[in-house]
Parts: structure tokens; sequence; C-alpha cells
């Protein structure tokens, strides 16, 4: 990561069972020890159960952070794993939360985040 100031894994994960994207306390649990299992120093953590169902969350690391985003109806969720740094993995973060929530699979794309040769030629809107 030599150009880059940190890596972001944007991921979808499908298949997953109502029950368990629907519960606040089951999904703030998977996603603080995602962070741990990465290696990762946790800050602060934040997660909100909708009405009638859905989950939200932020798991705030020394190195970035986690989110999620819940649609337990469509056994859906929506997960960001950022980590600044070269200490820790996304990858293994996010591997950790498929296992955990039992996903029928998944689609995760990463991107590079403050590549420094793009820092240098933007421009200021």
């Amino acid at each position: 990561m030599s150009n880059a100031f940190g890596r972001h894994v944007l991921a979808e994960v499908y298949g997953c069972s109502f029950d368990m994207l629907n519960d606040r306390a089951n999904v703030e649990r998977i996603m603080v020890n995602a962070a741990l299992e990465a290696g990762a120093e946790v800050r602060e953590v934040a997660f909100h159960k909708f009405s009638p169902q859905g989950v939200s969350g932020v798991v705030v690391i020394s190195e970035s952070h986690l989110a999620i985003h819940t649609w337990p109806e469509l056994g859906y969720a929506a997960v960001d794993v950022f980590t600044c740094g070269d200490r820790v993995n996304p990858w293994d973060a996010c591997n950790y939360l498929i296992e955990q929530f039992k996903a029928g699979h998944m689609n995760a794309t990463e991107i590079k985040r403050g590549v420094v040769e793009m820092a240098k030629e933007s421009v200021n809107l």
C-alpha cells in the first residue's frame, strides 16, 4: 500500500437469515469482533435498530471504520470496511463478517483511498 493511505472494501452480502440481520445486538457483536479479529483498535460503537426491521451501525477504529446497513427482509447487508496503514487488513474483517453472518454469497470490491499520484493531480473544487 505504498502509494495509498488506506484500503476500503465495499461488500454486498446476500443470503443471510432475517433473524440474523434484524438482531441489533448480534450485528453489533459480529461487527466489533470483526474489527478485533483483524487486529484493529476499537474506539466507538453506535448501532440502531429500525422499525419494522433493519439495523445500521458503525464501529470506529483507530485505523478508520466498519459500517453496515441491513435489509433483513431481503437477506442483504451493505458492508464497508475501511482501514488505514499497513497493520490491519480489511479483508480479514470482511471474511470474518461473511462467515459469522452465514452469507450465501458476497460481491466485494477494494478501493485504494488517498492514492498519492491522484492527490497530486486533483483539482480543488
